[in-house]
C-alpha cells in the first residue's frame, strides 16, 4: 500500500498538469496554517496583527472543537473572528482525510460538507483555494480540485516561479522537524529576485510546537525577512490574484 501510494504522489507531482505563468509585479510571500489548532489564531493572531499581515486558514469543518495531533482545534468562534479579521478561509476536506482515501464521489462529499459548514457558520462564504491534507495528492483528486477552486497548494518545496501547476502548488514548511533545514533568507532573496510567489504553511503555534508547529518567534521571524526582502505578503487567494501572468 505504501509504495502504491507513493506512485500515486509522483504520478500527481509529474503528470497532468495545467501549468500557469506565475508572474506578478513583485515577489509576493503568502502564509497558511493547516487544519486551524487553536493555537494558530489564539498565538498566532497577534503575531499577524502587530505585523499587519493576513493569512489564509484551511480549515476542516469535522475538527472543529476536538483534538488532532494532541493539540486542541479551533473553536467555531475561533473561525468566525478569523474571518472578521479580514482572513482568508480555504478548504481542505471536511474530516482531514487523505485524498488518496478517498475515490471520486467520496471527495465530492467530503467537499461539499465543507462548503456548506464553513458557509453555514460564515454567512454564506464560499472557499475558493484548497490544500491537500498531508500534501497528499492524486491525479483524479487533482483534476476535481482544479474545477471546483481557483488552485490547490501542496507541500512540494520551493519557490513558485515561471510556470506552475495550478493543481498543485508548492509551498513550505513551518515545521519545527523543517525549519533547520530551510535556508530562509535565501528563499526570500529568490522570490524577490525572480518575482515568484513563496506560500509557507503551518499548524499550531507554542513555545513547545509539535513536529508540525513552530514557535511564535519562527513566525515573526519568518515575516521580518519576507518584508526584509520587499516581498508583498498576501493571503492565498489575493495572492492568486496578484501572481498570475498571461
Amino acid at each position: 500500500m505504501k509504495q502504491i501510494d507513493q506512485m500515486r504522489r509522483r504520478a500527481a507531482r509529474y503528470l497532468d498538469v495545467e501549468a500557469v505563468a506565475i508572474a506578478p509585479a513583485k515577489g509576493v510571500f503568502s502564509l497558511s496554517f493547516d487544519d486551524i489548532p487553536a493555537t494558530a489564531w489564539t498565538e498566532a493572531g497577534p503575531i499577524l496583527a502587530q505585523h499587519g499581515v493576513k493569512a489564509t486558514y484551511y480549515v476542516c469543518g469535522g475538527l472543529a472543537g476536538g483534538r488532532n495531533m494532541d493539540r486542541d482545534q479551533f473553536q467555531v468562534r475561533h473561525l468566525q473572528e478569523l474571518h472578521a479579521a479580514g482572513h482568508e478561509v480555504g478548504c481542505h476536506t471536511y474530516g482531514h482525510t487523505s485524498v488518496l482515501r478517498m475515490d471520486a464521489a467520496a471527495l465530492k462529499l467530503s467537499l461539499d460538507a465543507n462548503a456548506a459548514w464553513v458557509s453555514e457558520r460564515l454567512g454564506g462564504y464560499r472557499m475558493t483555494t484548497f490544500a491537500y491534507p498531508f500534501g497528499d495528492a492524486t491525479l483524479a483528486a487533482k483534476r476535481h480540485v482544479r474545477g471546483r477552486f481557483d488552485l490547490g497548494r501542496g507541500v512540494r518545496d520551493g519557490v513558485n516561479a515561471g510556470r506552475e501547476d495550478r493543481g498543485l502548488i508548492k509551498s513550505i514548511g513551518l515545521e519545527s522537524r523543517r525549519l533547520p533545514h530551510y535556508d530562509l533568507e535565501g528563499l526570500m532573496a529568490e522570490t524577490a529576485a525572480s518575482s515568484g510567489w513563496l506560500t509557507a504553511y503551518a499548524h499550531d503555534v507554542s513555545d513547545d510546537p509539535t513536529d508540525y508547529g513552530c514557535t511564535p518567534d519562527d513566525l515573526d521571524r519568518v515575516l521580518r525577512l519576507a518584508k526584509a526582502a520587499g516581498l508583498e505578503i498576501r493571503p492565498i487567494g489575493e495572492a492568486w490574484g496578484m501572481v498570475r501572468g498571461a
